[in-house]
């Protein structure tokens, strides 16, 4: 499809030039929702109108689930506010939920306010649910069956409603209160006998997770069981609907590119498309910031002025031993993010990670240490400059990598999101560390440097 792509546009761009619906639709009939949308997102304005009037409801639903906000803002304008309340029906509840979060209010009830009261208020339940929570990214429209039914009407119902099996892995089962009691397999389901109650073949050990868990922990859990699809439960573990793993990939994601964006200190999203100014504007506060923390630097050097005039061979490696330091700073913090997202530390669990990044600061220190003294008394001739830098890269390396590991675990210890140690903030301190231990060992020994 890849390889295809310019061929397939150039094929719908043609059939839409000359408004040959047929030829259309033998050219998209065989396309994946994700393939169809980029060639949407690939036609003119004027293209994508005729576009979305050739397209069934559901290819369009289809469209607006793989559709960022922007642009699935502009579909909403191009379509007509009958097509708009046909095709959100046919969302999947949780990707209706987004699309209807990224439009605004507004139009959201707007949308809303043609479609059965049944159903938005279905709609409007789940938007209640606080954002990056279970209930918020859960789908309600599932399959359920009463502990009650036999195999057969199991079966039966399943192929009523096989619209809503998404996942044809599991079956919840509920009792005469919709509190979840059990799971069934398909595949217990299709070696029973038919006239077998549920409640004789179903398990009752479940892992559910809670409406208002946050989506991370979700995703946890997912990743721990290698589930397809989980249950929400409320306080009374009724069955209010399930998560499945397309949405926890969404949420990784979407996760992974805050994170990212924090730990860049770049702020708000900036992709290739924002404007110079937005991305300047979004970037500067952390940058000025770093600026004014920076010039303590700079004082640092210029309180040891007299070292660096006696001894002019120490300004050579300053950049080295800073750079260094920071280097190892960010890599810890990489670390650290990186177990924080996946699970939950404990003091055990942060003493242990302590021990072992102090050990893996002294390994580093000595190798990169010992390497820098022999290159340094080489390139100077200077076996205690050599020592100087030697150790100052010794203790800065240890010191950096620390500090790196210490910073997020308080961060975290505090309920504050770690991604905001964002790297520069790390390399910042790092610095101010490394020149301070730099310049303090270089001045202890700038009797034997002369």
């Amino acid at each position: 499809m890849v390889q295809n792509l310019h061929q397939i546009v150039h094929s719908v761009t043609y059939t839409l030039e000359q408004k040959d619906e047929h030829a259309f639709q033998e050219n998209i009939k065989d396309l994946q929702k994700y393939d169809l949308t980029r060639i949407f997102l690939e036609l003119s304005s004027g293209e994508q109108k005729l576009f979305l009037e050739f397209i069934s409801i559901h290819q369009l639903a289809d469209i607006l689930s793989e559709l960022d906000g922007d642009n699935q803002r502009k579909v909403i304008d191009m379509i007509s506010p009958h097509t708009g309340t046909l095709v959100i029906t046919q969302m999947n509840n949780d990707d209706l939920i987004e699309m209807l979060s990224n439009l605004g209010e507004k139009k959201a009830t707007e949308l809303l306010s043609d479609t059965d009261e049944e159903f938005s208020q279905d709609i409007e339940t789940l938007m209640e649910y606080p954002p990056e929570t279970a209930g918020r990214i859960m789908n309600n429209q599932m399959v359920w069956i009463n502990k009650s039914y036999s195999v057969r009407e199991a079966v039966d119902k399943l192929k009523h409603f096989a619209e809503l099996a998404e996942y044809l892995n599991y079956l919840y089962v509920i009792d005469n209160d919709k509190k979840l009691v059990g799971v069934v397999s398909y595949r217990d389901l299709l070696l029973a006998d038919l006239p077998q109650k549920i409640e004789d073949i179903m398990k009752t050990r479940i892992v559910t997770v809670d409406a208002m868990m946050d989506q991370e922990e979700v995703a946890r859990i997912i990743q721990r069981y290698n589930f397809v699809t989980i249950p929400v439960v409320d306080e009374e573990e009724r069955l209010l609907g399930i998560v499945t793993v397309d949405d926890i990939l969404d949420v990784v994601y979407q996760e992974a590119e805050e994170d990212i964006e924090k730990f860049s200190a770049s702020g708000k999203a900036i992709d290739f498309n924002t404007k110079p100014f937005t991305a300047a504007k979004r970037r500067l506060t952390w940058l000025v910031l770093l600026l004014f923390i920076g010039i303590v630097s700079g004082s640092i050097i210029a309180s040891f002025e007299e070292t660096l005039e006696q001894v002019v061979a120490l300004a050579f490696f300053m950049p080295m031993v800073a750079g260094m330091t920071g280097n190892t700073g960010t890599q810890s913090l990489a670390v650290v993010i990186r177990g924080l997202t996946k699970e939950r530390v404990n003091t055990k669990q942060v003493l242990k990670l302590l021990y072992r990044e102090l050990r893996v600061g002294i390994i580093i220190g000595l190798t990169c240490g010992t390497l820098i003294f022999v290159i340094a008394y080489l390139w100077q001739g200077s076996a205690i400059l050599g020592l100087v830098i030697g150790t100052s890269l010794l203790c800065t390396l240890i010191i950096g990598t620390l500090a790196g590991t210490i910073i997020p675990l308080v961060l975290n210890r505090l309920n504050v999101d770690p991604a905001v140690a964002s790297g520069p903030l790390i390399t910042t301190i790092n610095d101010i560390l490394s020149l301070l231990i730099y310049f303090g060992i270089a001045t202890a020994f700038l009797s034997h440097l002369m």
